[in-house]
C-alpha cells in the first residue's frame, strides 16, 4: 500500500510502498477515503528535514544537551551513528484521517465493518487507529468535510482552554487552517471574534465568517484596532495559532488584554514572556495540548480506557464527535478552506506546495480507486547478493524499532546471516529496515515468518509481553531463536520455556535441535572477555561492584508497566546480574534487595551471592545525571583490582602483565555476541550462552522484580 513518508534528515516527503498494518487488539483496521494535510505542522517538519546541521541544533537545544552528554561518556562515533540512525528513519505524515472500517480488533466496542469513521491515521491507504482516537461520520457529513475534524478538534481544545462565555470579545492571531476555524467557533458560541493576520486572503476569509480584521501586511497597529474593538475595556481572550519564533504574539497579547484576561497557545511562538506584562494584569497564560485530554496518554489512547464524563465532559474523542456535529448542522463550514484536491499518488507535489509559496490552505489528499487489499501484508523487496538458499543462518527479525534497527539488524548482517523477513505491526519501520538492509522480505503477518520454510533463525525484538510467547512459537515451529533480554515477564512463563527444553527432570536434553539465545551481549564485550580470563587465574571468591547511572524513565513510559515492560530490573538490570554471574563462573547461591522510595522504584540496590563465596552487588540508579558514565564494574580479587570504564577501557592494579586495555570506541559486545549465535546456528555448536545460565539469570531477575513489587 502507498503510505507518506518524510526524512527528518533530508527534508525529502516520498509516497512509499509499506505493508498493510496488522489490526490490534484495541483498534480499527481503516481504508483511507480522504486525508488532510495540516499545513502548519507538516511544514514544520519539512523545513526541520530540510534545514542543516546547525540549524537543526538552534531548534532542538535539549537535544543538543543530550548529544554532548552522551559524547562524554559513550564518545564520538557511536554518538554519530545513533543520531545519523535516529534521524534515517523515516516519518509517517499527517494525522486528519476519514475512511472504512475493514477490520476490527478484540477489545473495540461500538464500531463494525463498514463504518466510516474520522481518526488520527496517518496519509496511507490503509491505517490501523487506536478506537479512542476514532469517531463515526455522520452521512450528512461528506468526507472531504470530515477529513477537517481533527484539525478542527485542536481549535476546539484550545477554545475550550480560553473559557469563552456569550458575547466576549476574543482576539484569534494567526488565520491559518486552525485560525480560521477558530474564528468560525467562536462566532457559533457567541463571541465577538477579531482575527490578526499578514495575509489579505486569508483576513478576507475571516471577515466573511463574522470576524472584525486587523491586516498587519497594510501596517495596521493590533492594539489600537484590539482597544476599539473591545470599546476601550481590553479583550476578554486571545487565542495564538501563529507559526513563529518572535515573542511578538505573546507580547501583544498582553497588551491587548483586560485585567485578569486569558491567553491560549495553540500554535507555535517564542516564549520569552515579559513578567511585567503579565503581572500587572493578573493574565493566564496556557499551552494548548493537541486534541484534549487523553493525548499522550497511553492508558487512554493504547489501552481504551475512557476517563467517565461526569468527571473528564471533553476528551479528544468527545472533541471530535462536537467537530463532526457543529459540521452537520452547518454552524461550522470548511469548504471555503480546501484549495487544493491532490491523488495520494501526487502527494510529493502536494507537499511542494505546502512548503512553497503558492497560496494555500486546506489541501485534501484522495485515495482512489480502492486498488489495496488490506489483508494482503507481505511485500516482496529486492535484495542483492543473498546466499544459496537453504543456507543455515537464514534469520527473519520480528520488531524493527530503534534498537532492532541501530544494533541489533547490523549485528547479524554483520554476522553474515542471511537476511530473509522483518516484521513489524504498522509495516512502515519493517520497511524502512528490509530495505536498508537488504531483507527479501517485509510483513505485518508475524505468523507468516513462523510458517516460512526459508527461515530457520527468528529474532525476536518486541515489546517484552510477547517475548517468551513468540520465543515458543519459533522453538516449536523449530527455528533457532534469539530474544533480546528479557526472556520471560512471569516464572510461569519460564517454565513453559524450560519445558520445551525438557527440564522436568533438572537437565538439559541436547537432542532438542533448536537453539534458544538471549541478548545478554554484556558478556561478549572484547573487555569482558579480558577481564574473564584474568579472573579465571585467581583462586578464591571475588567481590564485585557494579554502578549502572540507569536513568530516569517516566512512570508511564511502557517499560515501567508490569504487564507490558515487566519493570526495569526485567527488562534491563536482567543484563547486570547476567554480566556478575558470567565473571564469576559460579552460579548465585542467594540474593537480597533494598529499594529507594520513588513513585518508580527503579532506583535499587541489589545484593548477590554466589556459590563459591563470591559477592555481588550491583547499584541500579535511576537518579542520576547523563553527563555521568553509564555503567562501571570494580572487582576486587587476591590483592588485586580490575575496572571496567563504560565499556571503553579496562584497568588492572596489581595484575602481573596486565595494566591497561582501551577501545577506539565503546564497545558493549553486540556484535560478538550476534556473531556467536549465528556461528552456533551455522555450524550447529551447542548455545553460546549455556541454556542453563540463561534459565538461571531470568528466573532470579523475575524473583528480584517480584520481590520489590
Amino acid at each position: 500500500m502507498k503510505h507518506i513518508l518524510q526524512s527528518l534528515k533530508s527534508g525529502k516527503t516520498q509516497v512509499e510502498e509499506v505493508p498493510c498494518p496488522a489490526v490490534q487488539s484495541g483498534h480499527l483496521l481503516i481504508r483511507t477515503t480522504k486525508t488532510l494535510i495540516s499545513a502548519g505542522t507538516e511544514r514544520m517538519l519539512v523545513e526541520f528535514g530540510k534545514a542543516g546541521w546547525l540549524d537543526k541544533a538552534r531548534q532542538q537545544p535539549d537535544k543538543v544537551r543530550m548529544v554532548l552528554d552522551k559524547i562524554k561518556t559513550d564518545g564520538l562515533i557511536p554518538t554519530i551513528e545513533a543520531v545519523n540512525n535516529k534521524l534515517d528513519q523515516p516519518l509517517s505524515m499527517g494525522y486528519c484521517n476519514v475512511g472504512i472500517v475493514e477490520e476490527v480488533g478484540d477489545r473495540v466496542t461500538g464500531f463494525q465493518r463498514g463504518d466510516r469513521v474520522v481518526s488520527n491515521g496517518k496519509h496511507a491507504e490503509v491505517v490501523s487507529v487506536p478506537q479512542n482516537l476514532c469517531v463515526k461520520a455522520p452521512e450528512s457529513v461528506s468526507d472531504e468535510e470530515a477529513a477537517f475534524t481533527v484539525v478542527a478538534a485542536i481549535a476546539l481544545q484550545g477554545i475550550r482552554l480560553a473559557s469563552p462565555t456569550l458575547g466576549e470579545c476574543v482576539v484569534v492571531t494567526g488565520l491559518g487552517l486552525i485560525g480560521l476555524i477558530t474564528v468560525q467557533l467562536l462566532r457559533a458560541n457567541g463571541c465577538r471574534v477579531m482575527g490578526i493576520d499578514y495575509d489579505s486572503k486569508k483576513l478576507e476569509r475571516a471577515r466573511c465568517f463574522g470576524a472584525e480584521i486587523c491586516d498587519l501586511s497594510k501596517g495596521q497597529d493590533p492594539l489600537l484596532i484590539a482597544e476599539a474593538f473591545s470599546r476601550g475595556q481590553g479583550v476578554d481572550a486571545v487565542i495564538v495559532t501563529a507559526s513563529t519564533q518572535s515573542n511578538e504574539p505573546i507580547h501583544q497579547a498582553a497588551l491587548m488584554c483586560r485585567k485578569r484576561g486569558r491567553i491560549v497557545l495553540v500554535g507555535v511562538t517564542g516564549l520569552d514572556l515579559s513578567r511585567d506584562d503579565f503581572y500587572k494584569k493578573e493574565l493566564s497564560f496556557q499551552v494548548s495540548c493537541s486534541y484534549g485530554p487523553g493525548r499522550y496518554e497511553s492508558q487512554y489512547e493504547e489501552k481504551g480506557l475512557d476517563y467517565p464524563i461526569g468527571f473528564v465532559r471533553w476528551t479528544e474523542q468527545r472533541n471530535f464527535e462536537a467537530v463532526l456535529d457543529m459540521l452537520a448542522e452547518g454552524r461550522l463550514d470548511v469548504k471555503p478552506l480546501i484549495t487544493h484536491r491532490i491523488s495520494i499518488n501526487e502527494a510529493k507535489h502536494a507537499y511542494e506546495i505546502v512548503s512553497g509559496q503558492e497560496p494555500s490552505l486546506g489541501i485534501v489528499l484522495e485515495y482512489p480507486g480502492f486498488t489495496v487489499t488490506p489483508s494482503v501484508r507481505t511485500l516482496s523487496l529486492k535484495a542483492l547478493h543473498l546466499p544459496s538458499k537453504g543456507s543455515k543462518g537464514s534469520v527473519s527479525v520480528i520488531g524493527s524499532g530503534n534498537y532492532a534497527n541501530a544494533i541489533l539488524i547490523p549485528s547479524f548482517k554483520k554476522a553474515g546471516a542471511r537476511l530473509r523477513c522483518v516484521a513489524s505491526h504498522s509495516g512502515v519501520s519493517s520497511a524502512y529496515a528490509g530495505r536498508k538492509y537488504g531483507f527479501e522480505l517485509t510483513t505485518t503477518d508475524t505468523e507468516s515468518v513462523f510458517n516460512d520454510s526459508e527461515t530457520d533463525t527468528v529474532v525476536i525484538a518486541t515489546r517484552h509481553n510477547s517475548h517468551s510467547n513468540l520465543a515458543l512459537k519459533a522453538l516449536k515451529a523449530g527455528k533457532h531463536v534469539f530474544v533480546e533480554k528479557p526472556l520471560a515477564l512471569t516464572l510461569d512463563e519460564l517454565n513453559e520455556i524450560e519445558h520445551f527444553f525438557g527440564r522436568n527432570d533438572g537437565q538439559i536434553h541436547r537432542s532438542v535441535q533448536p537453539l534458544l539465545m538471549i541478548g545478554f551481549n554484556r558478556r561478549f564485550s572484547p573487555l569482558v572477555q579480558k577481564m574473564k580470563s584474568l579472573l579465571d587465574s585467581v583462586n578464591g571468591p571475588k567481590a564485585f561492584v557494579m554502578t549502572v547511572n540507569a536513568g530516569f524513565v517516566p512512570a508511564d513510559h511502557w517499560t515501567q508497566d508490569p504487564l507490558v515492560g515487566g519493570g526495569r530490573l526485567v527488562g534491563e538490570a536482567c543484563h547486570f546480574i547476567d554480566l556478575l554471574r558470567f565473571l564469576s563462573s559460579s552460579p548465585i547461591a542467594n540474593y537480597s534487595t533494598a529499594r529507594m522510595e520513588a513513585k518508580t522504584g527503579d532506583t535499587v540496590t541489589i545484593s548477590l551471592q554466589f556459590s563459591d563465596g563470591s559477592i555481588g552487588t550491583i547499584h541500579y540508579f535511576a537518579n542520576g545525571n547523563k553527563a555521568f558514565p553509564k555503567e562501571r564494574i570494580d572487582v576486587f580479587a587476591s590483592g588485586r583490582v580490575l575496572q571496567l570504564d563504560n565499556f571503553r577501557g579496562v584497568t588492572g592494579f596489581g595484575w602481573p602483565g596486565f595494566r591497561k586495555m582501551t577501545l577506539w570506541r565503546q564497545d558493549k559486545g553486540q556484535s560478538a555476541c550476534s556473531s556467536a549465535f549465528v556461528e552456533a546456528v551455522q555450524k550447529g555448536g551447542y548455545f553460546p550462552i549455556p541454556l542453563e545460565e540463561i534459565v538461571e539469570v531470568s528466573r532470579i531477575s523475575i524473583m528480584i522484580q517480584n520481590s520489590l513489587c
